[in-house]
């Protein structure tokens, strides 16, 4: 028996509009202005979901506990299998000394705070979205900042804004991949079309950062490096995306702009070395700490596994050799691993194939909805940086019974975090599954001609109530690609647009903030980051919005679009 999903359910648009808003307006609030424990708002936010899902658009009681467990399965796996390993990670380094070597020695290459911004937040943090995206980049990037002497709500609050245009090409291209499996657009097409949008805030980023740090003065005193940074990876990530496909860009262009940022450092410094006013001990305040090569190494060993773990992991042949779907060759010898073993999909009961999505968010005759939880525990990103902790921890001198004894404390420290992210996919699977999110994309796309525009802010908006840019293509991708064609507009441009303009979105997504303040021990402050950044995606996400009116209605604009 199927259920179909229904977009005005109280015959009044405006009215329908509100109350779908009503979970995301809750939540929000309940985080930003009344302050409530996140963890405690997620579920509040989730009881109202339950509740529009239940009570106005009529979903089957058996398909909202679904839509329920569904998401918050997936909030614990994939999502907080990656946080509490990366977790994990982090705290083996920190109890060893290793963070405060890796913190002096990234000092030393970037005296100066504004430049450390850069280089971190920014180029390497693009490294881990490329490789393996999913909080990773915001995770590391914070806690190294942490320990550099940034006040908390600057670590958490600079890593999530830096962390915006290398969004749409994350995990080796997986939202651009998933864009294309939804809407059928050509592949390589998207990815041209989002290297057409992206590399012009690769550009803004770098300086638009250090603004939100340090105003404009402070800003004006890097704009080498600023420029350097930005220019190096937008160049490539225009190239890359443009004339190879989605699946390297991030990861070519932040070792080029982590590279070329490295070289300007050996001749130029800033002219004046400027102070944290909120750090009781910042870098240009210690003395400078002068390392042996063993000592460095030993520091670097650690993110060097990592990285490189990330990567293999992230192949598309080794991922397919680990879910038992392709073999591998080694040696001469092909290798395959037991089908539905490593990987399992397990249909969600009373919800796989049970909703449809009606016309215009999906074509006429559109297939029901699957739901299908898919535990590819081996192949999983968490599992990679799992082994990476192991690896590093054995390599750095932990016993086993240590490396359980530490697992075991990061456990207890991310349990209202793992809560929090649970409860946060759920309420974006209920109000997926229901037709709510819907309800609030078809008002932003009856905007006639200003359609380019309010479009790009349709996938703001996914993002931030999905956390995921690869979500939001998943949930507005076809009503994008419905909507320009009926109104004239690319679907190229519009589907491109709906990741680009995401990318803005996933600095105040919940999940994002929680795994933030997860990582710089600040749980509880999610309110005072949301707001600090609130102001940021906004006005990128309205840059963005603008851009894609201009490539759809203005010469030469026009020309950038991919036919």
């Amino acid at each position: 028996m199927t259920w179909s999903q229904h977009y005005d359910p109280t015959g009044n648009g405006v009215v329908s509009t509100l109350l779908a808003a009503a979970p995301v307006v809750v939540l929000l609030g309940a985080i930003a202005w009344l302050r409530i424990r996140v963890h405690l708002a997620a579920w509040l936010g989730l009881g109202v979901a339950l509740a529009l899902a239940l009570g106005v658009y009529r979903m089957p009681v058996q398909a909202v506990l679904g839509a329920t467990g569904y998401g918050a399965a997936y909030g614990l796996f994939p999502i907080g299998w990656i946080i509490l390993n990366l977790i994990f990670l982090y705290q083996l380094t920190v109890r060893r000394g290793l963070f405060d070597v890796l913190r002096g020695s990234l000092a030393s290459l970037a005296p100066d705070p504004r430049v450390q911004v850069i280089l971190i937040a920014f180029s390497f943090g693009a490294f881990f979205e490329g490789a393996a995206g999913f909080g990773t980049p915001v995770a590391v990037t914070s806690a190294i900042l942490i320990s550099l002497g940034f006040a908390p709500l600057q670590a958490c609050g600079l890593s999530l804004i830096a962390n915006t245009a290398p969004v749409a090409f994350g995990s080796l291209g997986t939202p651009i991949i998933a864009l294309n499996a939804v809407t059928g657009m050509d592949l390589h097409q998207l990815s041209a079309m989002a290297g057409r949008q992206l590399p012009f805030f690769s550009l803004i980023v770098p300086f638009w950062v250090v603004w939100a740090m340090a105003g404009w003065r402070g800003m004006l005193g890097v704009w080498p490096a600023a420029l350097t940074a930005g220019i190096s990876f937008a160049v490539p990530q225009f190239l890359v995306s443009n004339y190879h496909g989605p699946w390297l860009v991030d990861v070519v262009a932040s070792v080029c702009s982590m590279g070329a940022l490295a070289g300007l450092l050996r001749f130029w410094i800033p002219g004046t070395i400027w102070a944290l006013p909120a750090a009781s001990s910042t870098p240009a305040e210690r003395p400078v700490q002068h390392y042996t090569r063993r000592e460095l190494k030993r520091a670097w060993l650690p993110w060097a596994t990592l990285s490189l773990f990330l990567f293999v992991w992230g192949l598309p042949q080794l991922k397919g050799f680990l879910n038992g779907d392709s073999p591998l060759g080694v040696g001469g010898v092909s290798v395959r691993l037991p089908s539905g073993v490593t990987k399992i999909d397990i249909p969600v009961p009373k919800l796989d194939r049970v909703v449809l999505r009606s016309p215009p968010v999906a074509p006429l005759n559109a297939q029901p909805e699957r739901a299908v939880f898919v535990w590819n525990w081996l192949s999983a990103t968490g599992t990679a940086i799992l082994l990476a902790a192991v690896v590093t921890g054995v390599l750095i001198g932990y016993s086993p019974r240590e490396l359980l004894a530490v697992y075991w404390v990061t456990l207890i420290r991310v349990r209202f975090s793992l809560l929090t992210i649970a409860g946060m996919l759920a309420l974006g699977y209920v109000t997926k599954y229901s037709g709510a999110d819907a309800t609030l994309g078809l008002a932003l796309a009856h905007t006639g001609t200003w359609y380019p525009f309010f479009g790009t802010l349709l996938g703001w908006l996914g993002v931030a109530l999905t956390g995921s840019d690869t979500a939001s293509n998943v949930l507005f991708g076809s009503l994008q690609r419905i909507t320009a064609e009926q109104t004239g507009i690319s679907p190229i441009l519009m589907g491109a647009a709906n990741s680009s303009g995401g990318v803005m979105g996933k600095m105040i997504d919940a999940q994002s903030i929680v795994v933030a303040s997860t990582a710089t021990n600040w749980f509880g402050h999610e309110g005072e980051i949301l707001r600090y950044v609130f102001f940021h995606s906004l006005a990128l996400a309205t840059l963005a919005g603008v851009l894609v009116y201009l490539q759809a209605k203005v010469p030469p604009f026009v020309g950038m679009v991919v036919q």
